[in-house]
């Protein structure tokens, strides 16, 4: 929990410091950026969940 907490405070501060000198946000659409992310996420679990299927061939 407390990666997250950091891990959003370090987000605000980024952000606040990028809209301070006038610099586009360094992230993708808000949607899609988050979809990407999450399709990661689900790609590196689903490779876990395989990996003891794969190994069996």
């Amino acid at each position: 929990m407390i990666q997250i907490l950091l891990a959003i405070i370090s987000g605000i501060i980024v952000g606040f410091l990028f809209a301070l000198i006038k610099l586009p946000v360094p992230a993708p659409p808000a949607i899609s950026g988050i979809a990407g992310i999450l399709g990661i996420y689900l790609g590196y679990k689903l490779y876990n969940y395989m990996i003891p299927f794969i190994d069996k061939l």
